[in-house]
C-alpha cells in the first residue's frame, strides 16, 4: 500500500502544471527587447499622430486654399521659379544693350500698416536686387530695392565693374542722403525698364501664391521623410 501511494505521488507530480516563479534577476537580454518594443511603440504612435496631421493640412489646403499655377511672365520680364527656395529671378532686355535681372525674395520683413500701431494689419516687405548690365564687360548698375504692397523704394545703388566681382565696392551714400533731383532721374531710370509700382503689385501676389506652393511642397517633404 506504501509503494502504491508513493508511486501516485510521483504520477502527479508529473501530470501537475510547473508555476513559473519569476526570477529575481531577470535577464538583460528581456530587459532592453521590452525597453525596445516600448520606444518603437510609442515612436510609432507619435509619427502615426504627425502623418494624420499633415495630411490633413495639405488638404485642407488644396480644398479650401489652393494655390495657383505660378504665372511665366509679367510684362516684358520672364520668370525663372527656384521650387523648394525663398528667392527667384525675373529677366527682360531693355534695348539692344542692357540686360536687366532682378534677384527676388520671398516675404522678409513686415511693418504697422498704421502709424498709430493700433491695428493688427502689416504691410508685407520684399527685398530686390535690380542688376542692369550694359555688354559682356559693360559694368552693372545694381540697385537694392524694397517692395511694398503698392510701390517700389530704392534703398542702395551700387556701380560694379563686373556682373561676376562683387567683392567690397565702393556703396556710396544711403538713397534718402543724395540729392533730391538724383534720387527722382533714379527712380525714372528704373520705371523705364518697368520696375515700379505695377511690379510691386504683382510681386506681392506672387510671393503669396510661392508662399502656399512652398507650404504644401515643405509637408509634403515632410511626411515623405516620416513615412519611410
Amino acid at each position: 500500500m506504501v509503494c502504491f501511494f508513493q508511486r501516485a505521488r510521483r504520477m502527479l507530480s508529473l501530470l501537475s502544471p510547473k508555476i513559473l516563479v519569476p526570477s529575481a534577476n531577470p535577464s538583460p537580454l528581456l530587459i532592453n527587447h521590452s525597453r525596445n518594443y516600448t520606444a518603437e511603440t510609442r515612436k510609432s504612435a507619435f509619427e502615426s499622430n504627425i502623418l494624420r496631421i499633415l495630411r490633413t493640412e495639405i488638404q485642407y489646403q488644396y480644398d479650401y486654399a489652393p494655390p495657383k499655377q505660378p504665372e511665366k511672365e509679367f510684362n516684358s520680364f520672364v520668370i525663372e521659379d527656384c521650387p523648394g527656395e525663398q528667392w527667384f529671378r525675373l529677366r527682360r532686355k531693355y534695348g539692344a544693350e542692357e540686360d536687366i535681372k532682378v534677384e527676388v525674395t520671398m516675404f522678409d520683413g513686415a511693418v504697422p500698416a498704421s502709424k498709430s500701431g493700433e491695428s493688427n494689419d502689416v504691410r508685407l516687405h520684399i527685398s530686390l536686387i535690380v542688376d542692369v548690365v550694359k555688354g559682356e564687360d559693360g559694368g552693372v548698375l545694381q540697385f537694392i530695392c524694397s517692395a511694398w504692397p503698392d510701390s517700389l523704394e530704392i534703398q542702395k545703388v551700387f556701380m560694379l565693374k563686373s556682373r561676376h566681382l562683387r567683392a567690397r565696392p565702393y556703396v556710396g551714400p544711403d538713397f534718402v542722403e543724395m540729392d533730391d533731383e538724383l534720387q527722382e532721374a533714379m527712380r525714372e531710370f528704373l520705371e523705364e525698364r518697368g520696375l515700379n509700382g505695377e511690379l510691386a503689385v504683382f510681386l506681392h501676389e506672387y510671393v503669396t501664391n510661392k508662399d502656399k506652393t512652398e507650404l504644401i511642397r515643405w509637408m509634403g517633404n515632410v511626411k515623405s521623410f516620416i513615412e519611410k
